[in-house]
């Protein structure tokens, strides 16, 4: 069974290696940051410039990466060959170069240690180099978190570096980054870089150090709908219409999906109060008592009009029946939409 990113980053800083680890899936943050943990302490500093070396799917083949891979270190206890991007590589299709791969991989070499990073795609978990992988390496799924486990996701990442974080900070974030780990991950560090003692992380300091608008944002946009305020929201879509970079509209887009469907949860579970929509949802009650709010403005069927609103403006930014709309007008269009 392919294990977790987090089991695995566990193992590594126990300085516990194997011989050959192949990271793949949809979320690249988890494989970058294997990574980037085995590029930087697997080797002492002095021991890498012989026995480090570092390739690109793209410009390597199978066969010399296993050429690398049969050398035995120089001055050190192993060695370290890492393909990154590896699902560029154009070996993947070939059956003699896979048969290769998988005679190594029932026999590595003990001293050294490989790495394949294989972003945004799975192998076929019926292949024969799947299950070869799964039997004699350490194989990794690097999943895409859901919406729903993104505030879990923030609040343990900020405890982990010694913080804390506010339930309203969480949402802010969450709202307004989606589960882009790497952005939040940035994000995040970008506050705390400027804080040499323990931090609780408030909205203010969100609002300080991360590129969110106070008053114009995703969060304040959601809100405005909620209590169906028409000039609130039409003045923060109209901001975004003038700062398209710093709102890109398919992030918005995203946004307003996830809230309507949940709110879509609320009224099929009836949940009644704020506290079983709380349970619903996982959300701690200042914003389950929002979507007790939304309930109230927008019954069922309103929010299944909205959620069709919501995809064929989904599809209209992909560029699917589009037309000549610019992302601003769209965004104005739909709220227009949602709200009436």
């Amino acid at each position: 069974m392919p294990l977790t990113p987090t089991r695995v980053l566990n193992q590594l800083k126990k300085n516990n290696y194997s011989p050959v680890y192949f990271l793949q899936g949809d979320e690249p943050f988890y494989i970058n940051q294997m990574i980037e943990y085995i590029e930087a302490n697997a080797l002492a500093e002095h021991e890498k410039s012989f026995n480090l070396q570092i390739f690109y799917g793209k410009d390597v083949d199978i066969a010399t990466v296993l050429g690398s891979c049969r050398r035995f270190p120089m001055n050190s206890d192993r060695q370290v060959v890492i393909v990154k991007e590896a699902q560029e590589m154009g070996d993947w299709k070939k059956e003699k170069a896979l048969e290769f791969l998988i005679s190594y991989l029932k026999k590595p070499l003990p001293s050294t240690i490989l790495v394949f990073g294989h972003k945004y795609k799975k192998l076929n978990a019926n292949s024969k180099l799947f299950k070869t992988l799964d039997n004699h390496a350490v194989l990794v799924n690097s999943l895409k978190p859901k919406d729903y486990e993104i505030p879990d996701w923030i609040k343990e990442y900020v405890r982990e570096t010694g913080h804390s974080i506010t339930e309203k900070a969480v949402m802010l974030l969450s709202e307004n980054l989606g589960n882009n780990l790497e952005r939040i991950n940035n994000e995040i560090n970008k506050i705390l870089v400027n804080y040499k003692s323990s931090v609780q992380i408030d909205e203010i300091i969100i609002h300080k150090y991360v590129g969110i608008n106070r008053d114009y944002n995703a969060f304040e946009l959601q809100n405005a709908l909620i209590v169906r305020d028409v000039p609130k929201a039409n003045k923060i879509v109209n901001y975004f219409g003038a700062n398209p970079k710093d709102n890109p509209a398919i992030l918005i887009i995203a946004l307003l999906f996830g809230f309507f469907s949940k709110l879509l949860m609320v009224h099929h579970s009836r949940a009644g109060n704020e506290g079983a929509i709380s349970k619903l949802l996982g959300y701690p009650t200042f914003v389950a008592k929002q979507y007790a709010i939304a309930a109230r403005n927008y019954p069922i069927g309103k929010v299944i009009d909205n959620i069709h609103h919501i995809k064929k403006a989904d599809l209209a930014i992909k560029g699917v029946d589009s037309g000549r709309i610019t992302e601003a007008s769209l965004l104005k269009e739909l709220v227009f939409k949602l709200l009436h």
